[in-house]
């Protein structure tokens, strides 16, 4: 569609939508010709204006429909997390000898238990492993094992959302969740050689790469489609394969893949980390847990819940978000986590505030997912109860600020809105979100929801909700 028309047809559908509400009739507007001029029906969209220190609707239209709103749905798993668990909360992840001590040898097992850590990264790993090497431990003459138990373990299937495995965003969680299970490939040109170097990071034992990448010459392009990488992955080993072309103007490009189950992935990262610091594993990776005469070495903590929902929301990282989902049912109900335990916290926890979602449907928690549902009003409702929480300033510095970073650093950077708005954002194929926070041209915050489902929401509904916030932010 040309620009042009979609600017005209986005300016109707706001003529109809963006009319100051009556503050006593809080009426509904009127908006399906305008919402069908832009090609979006009526029942498509959900949108949802409040000023949040009165209480007073300025906006809703369409507000009270149950929509799947994508990413936008990590507002209600972080800010649950924030009351329930509080900003200071964090994750342990423990080592264990289960054996006996000989010097620097330990003859038995080293086990890992894991709590669910979200940000148990590659260099938060190395830093666990030094913790162990500081305590003498320097030979593991049995296994390693890791004590997954603190989740139920699911066999999430990563090709279930869209059919891409490899995806990093399609990771399921674990409770030894480790690096957030990816890869980072480095694509390196050589010029002089005329080749390119594929490098792994963590390069793996159980991952092998076959490179018959061509170098070429011409503009970049769109690099990675040409490259046509093909996996072969039965979990526990996997084979990349990468043809086609790559120009050296490109220079040096990097991407990251999921491959191999949990446990396959933290038993080679563990291995390639213990034995670069000088240790020895003479026996294999396997579940399990500590005997009862097991001794506690090391523990390594998270940062906090406070630093973690940064993460999650300003970069809408949905592995994360499903580990913390999850720990909200465990830490309610016990162990393991389940969805289904997660789901119960947080609705009892939505009745305790006094907060009635009936239609509020939660799978993951991540948004990542084709069942979760919540309203404008009720997802906007949940947002000016967050306003008069104490950790607002935790929950809402978490959020992207438009034009500046995050998801929504690319957005309105011309317009007056530009750093005034915190923003989660979030987009599915059909679903284009937006919820949060404006601070508008007299100093009034605003809460701020517009969710668009609709086959064509990805290429209309963006101009739709910068419209809005531009309104929101500029309105009398």
């Amino acid at each position: 569609m040309p620009q042009t028309m979609m600017t005209a047809r986005t300016a109707l559908l706001l003529l109809f939508l963006l009319m100051p509400a009556c503050a006593a009739a809080q009426e509904v507007f009127p908006i399906t010709e305008a919402a069908r001029a832009a090609g979006l029906p009526a029942e498509a969209v959900g949108i949802f204006v409040q000023d949040p220190g009165s209480g007073r609707v300025v906006l809703a239209a369409g507000a009270d429909q149950a929509l799947n709103p994508a990413s936008a749905m990590k507002l209600v798993t972080t800010y649950a997390s924030l009351e329930m668990l509080g900003p200071a909360f964090t994750w342990k992840t423990e080592a264990w000898a289960d054996g006996a001590m000989q010097g620097n040898a330990l003859k038995g097992n080293l086990v890992l238990k894991g709590s669910g850590d979200p940000k148990l990264t590659l260099e938060n790993l190395w830093l666990l492993l030094r913790g162990i090497r500081a305590r003498g431990l320097k030979q593991i003459r049995g296994d390693l094992v890791l004590d997954r138990r603190a989740f139920q373990q699911i066999d999430v299937d990563p090709a279930r959302f869209d059919g891409d495995p490899t995806r990093a965003y399609n990771v399921g969680p674990d409770a030894l969740l480790v690096n957030y299970k990816a890869l980072r490939v480095q694509l390196v040109p050589d010029l002089g050689a005329r080749s390119v170097k594929v490098l792994l990071d963590p390069p793996l034992t159980n991952v092998q790469v076959e490179n018959r990448i061509t170098i070429a010459d011409g503009p970049c392009g769109d690099w990675r489609t040409l490259l046509a990488p093909q996996l072969q992955d039965d979990g526990t080993t996997a084979r990349m394969s990468f043809r086609g072309t790559f120009s050296a103007s490109c220079g040096e490009r990097s991407f990251y893949l999921s491959v191999l189950r949990h446990a396959p992935y933290t038993g080679s990262l563990f291995r390639h980390l213990w034995e670069e610091s000088g240790g020895t594993l003479d026996g294999t990776v396997r579940d399990g847990s500590a005997g009862p005469d097991a001794r506690l070495l090391f523990t390594w903590e998270s940062p906090t819940l406070a630093e973690l929902v940064r993460d999650i929301n300003k970069f809408s990282n949905n592995v994360m978000a499903r580990q913390l989902f999850l720990s909200l049912g465990a830490d309610t109900f016990g162990m393991p986590g389940t969805p289904e335990k997660s789901a119960r916290a947080i609705q009892q926890w939505l009745d305790r505030k006094g907060l009635a979602f009936p239609e509020l449907v939660l799978e993951n928690g991540s948004g990542l997912s084709r069942t979760e549902r919540i309203s404008a009003r009720h997802l906007g409702e949940l947002l000016t109860a967050a306003y008069r929480s104490p950790v607002m300033p935790e929950l809402m510095a978490s959020l992207p600020l438009v034009a500046v970073d995050g998801t929504m650093r690319k957005r309105l950077r011309e317009a007056g809105v530009a750093g005034q708005a915190h923003i989660k954002s979030g987009s599915l194929d059909g679903v284009k979100s937006i919820a949060g926070y404006v601070l508008d041209a007299q100093g009034r915050r605003m809460v701020v929801v517009c969710i668009v489902n609709h086959p064509g929401a990805n290429a209309a509904a963006g101009a739709l909700q910068d419209t809005l916030l531009r309104w929101v932010y500029q309105r009398p």
